[in-house]
This record gives structure tokens, sequence and C-alpha cells, in this order.
């Protein structure tokens, strides 16, 4: 028999201090959970009160005082609303739109469930973040994660793949459909066989298809069937899901080709430190009382210092997408240019997850409509020609939109290729029918009709 012998191992570990954990939580909230979360604060601290409540005063109140505590929100210096400023805010408002929850929350929330240890967990989170409304990654996962083991990678990945909805966390709808017959146990047998001729099945070619693969027409249609049920973009089943109400979080305004941008921070109240508890703490009163003050009033700076962090993150990551995305701002939607989470993060000499967190679940109000931060993190795809140029994939899907709109006739998916190339990018017959089943929009058959 062996004996164990004891060791000692040195590590480093980060433990994150409630107070850590409190910065992140507030920096991940949208408005409305934000307001939310200051009413449970409020009623939680008594050293902590409402200095003024935007999100309540009528809008042709014309007075508006000013701020001189530097423990009020930071967000720029107030001045007395006119009745032109009073018709601003109000169409301000009226501009929030309606969304389910989004597939990011719906897995986040899962992963909280998952016994997994901090690291793997942090990974997925990424992950998640990572990935866009259809389910699928923004950026290949390799290059988010350089460092990182390709054993633990291929775990995080396989472990946001078993969430629900399952085959997120995939490079299109083909591994998408992959990975759900995995995770089935009764799928029917050469099904693997049919997803690799999946152009057959889709035209419902099953004669062709039976004879390619080497089964029968019967099986080809049962194996149809079962592909049917499944979800080839898993991230679009939260359409349908119960709407919930956002507002903007930040509005970007041009004037003769100068941006600006404001922080929507009229749609929660401003906060301060109740005066009698900050007298308590340093008065000569009994020790419990003075203690149950000063902590109070400690945890209340402490609140507003996170919120006015936040806010500032917030305004900063806005300001790099605006200078990296000048041209969407000036010309709209198909010039939205090729950015990733790492671009922003260089920028600002922060950690991607820093980016990735103040952009979930907030919006940008601008003159192209309201989008969500997401929405500015897009893929490359090389252009053609001897500038190298390159255009994001959401750029792209909107030409793609446009040429389809104005089109005279049912264009093919090939027909749409070639008009691509002449504008400088190359895209493949197979990747330009993807981003048309991405857009919603039918095949040339069905928009003849």
């Amino acid at each position: 028999m062996q004996l164990q012998r004891p060791s000692l191992v040195q590590e480093q570990r980060l433990k994150m201090n409630p107070q850590l954990l409190q910065s992140i939580k507030l920096m991940e909230m949208p408005l409305i959970d934000l307001r939310e979360r200051i009413e449970q604060e409020l009623e939680r601290n008594p050293a902590l009160e409402v200095i003024e409540d935007h999100s309540t005063v009528p809008l042709n109140d014309t007075d508006v005082p000013q701020k001189e505590d530097d423990d009020y929100f930071d967000t720029g210096s107030y001045s007395a609303r006119s009745s032109e400023a009073a018709d601003e805010h109000r169409r301000f408002i009226e501009g929030v739109l309606s969304r389910p929850e989004t597939l990011q929350e719906h897995l986040l929330r899962q992963l909280q469930l998952e016994p997994v240890d901090d690291e793997l967990r942090s990974i997925a989170e990424t992950l998640i973040q990572n990935l866009d409304n259809d389910g699928f990654h923004k950026v290949k996962p390799e290059t988010l994660f350089k460092s990182v083991s390709s054993p633990l990678l291929a775990e995080a990945i396989k472990l946001v793949r078993t969430l629900e909805p399952a085959g997120t966390c995939t490079a299109d709808y083909h591994e998408s459909l992959r990975v759900q017959v995995s995770l089935v146990q009764d799928a029917p047998p050469g099904i693997e066989k049919a997803l690799d001729n999946l152009e057959l099945l889709e035209r419902g070619k099953f004669s062709a298809l039976a004879k390619k693969i080497r089964l029968s027409e019967d099986e080809v249609r049962l194996i149809c069937d079962f592909i049917k049920k499944l979800s080839p973009f898993p991230g679009r089943a939260f359409s349908s899901a119960e709407v919930r109400y956002v507002i903007p979080d930040v509005k970007v305004t041009q004037d003769n080709g100068e941006y600006t941008i404001n922080l929507n921070d009229d749609a929660f109240p401003v906060l301060g430190l109740n005066p009698f508890l900050e007298e308590l703490g340093d008065s000569g009163a009994q020790a419990a009382a003075r203690d149950f003050a000063k902590q109070n009033v400690r945890e209340a700076r402490l609140f507003i210092q996170h919120l006015n962090q936040r806010n500032k993150t917030l305004i900063r990551v806005v300001n790099a997408i605006l200078e990296f995305q000048r041209s969407f701002f000036a010309n709209g939607p198909k010039y939205l240019a090729p950015l990733t989470l790492g671009d922003i993060a260089r920028e600002l000499d922060v950690h991607e997850t820093t980016v990735s967190r103040t952009a979930n679940g907030k919006y940008i109000q601008t003159e192209w409509g309201i989008f969500e931060i997401r929405h500015f993190f897009t893929n490359s795809i090389s252009g053609t020609g001897s500038t190298g140029s390159k255009f994001s994939k959401e750029g792209v899907k909107e030409i793609i939109r446009e040429i389809i709109t104005m089109e005279n006739r049912g264009l093919s998916d090939q027909d749409i290729s070639e008009l691509l190339n002449q504008k400088g990018i190359a895209l493949a017959r197979r990747t330009v029918a993807k981003y048309r089943k991405e857009l919603d929009m039918g095949s040339s058959y069905t928009r003849r009709v």
C-alpha cells in the first residue's frame, strides 16, 4: 500500500468581494433593471435618499435644480429646461422599444445554476456574450481565448451548447443542427449523412438524397420529418417571448458633423446621502447607533460611486464605438464596419468582459433608429481588389436586404453573389443563402410568387 505524502502547492486566486460584485452587477444592468435595483437599495438603506427624480417630473417642468454634491450622479452639468428641451426629452422617452428577454440573459441565468468552477464559468459567460441573435458565434472563440487551453475551451463550449435552447454556441445552422442531433438519443439512423447534403433535403429531392446516402426514400422522409422538429436558428425562439419594455440608455445626435453623446440619466433618480445619518455617524451617540449610521452611509456612498462608474464606463464605450463606426452614424446601417469587443477593450485599456458587460442589454438611440449596443460588434468579410477593404457581416446583410427589396425579378443567390462581387464584396452563393435566411427572406422561387 502506497502512502500519500502531503504537499504544498502555491497558486493565485481572485476572490470577489461584495463591493466588486455589486459594481459588476450594476455594470450589466439596462435601465429598466437598474431602476428596480435603485428602488430596492432605497428601501434597504436609510442612508440613501432621492435628491431629484427626473423620471416623475412633469414634462413641462422647467425648474431643475443644480447638482452640488460630488456624491450625486456625475453625468454632466444640468441647465434649466426650456420648452424645447422638454419636447426633446419627451421624444427621447417616447423612443422606447419593446423586446423579449435576450438570448444572453436566458443563457446566463441557466449558467448561474451550473456546478462548475469560476474559470470555466467565466469562459462560458464570455462565449454567451459573443453570441448573435441566432445563437451563433460573432467572433471565433479561438480568437477570444488565445491563452486558454483547447480542452478547457472545448469543455466551456460543450457546456453552453447543452443549455436551453440547445444548439447555441455554434458557427452556423449546419453545426447547430448537428449539435441538436447529438443531444437526442432517438435520432433516426443516417441523419448525419443527410445533414452533409442539406441542400437536397431543403429542395425535397428525397430520391436523389436516398440514392446518395444509400437509404430508402421512406427513411429519408423520416429523417426530414425529424429535422423539421429542430431549430436551425435556436436564438430566434425568443422572438415570441413575453414583451418587456426598455428605454435607450444613450442618445447619439449629430449637428453639422459634430456628434454628441447624452446619457439618459432622466430615467432614474439622482441619489444622495441622508444628512441626519451622516451627522449621527460622526457624533458622540451610543456606539450601536453610531456604528449603524456609519455602516449604512459607507454602503450608500459605495452604491453611488458604483452607479457613477457604470455611467462613465458606458459613455466611454459608446464614445469608442462612435469613433470606430462613424460611417454608420453618418450614412446608415449598411455602412456598419467590422468591430470586435477586443477592439474597444484595447482602445479603452480594459478587459473584454468589461466591454461585454457594459454592452449587454443596453440600447443606443441614433438618427437611424434604436439599436442594441451589441449590434455594433460584427464580424468582418474581406473585400476584393487591391485595396483589400473589409465589410462587416451585418453591413453586408443590409446590402443584401436592399438588393432583394429593390429587385425587379426574383434574383437567385448566385445573382446576388455576382452583384456583391461587383461592389467589391467576395461572398459565395452558399453564404448569400445563409445571410438571406438570417434576414427571413425567401428564396428566388418564393419571391416570384
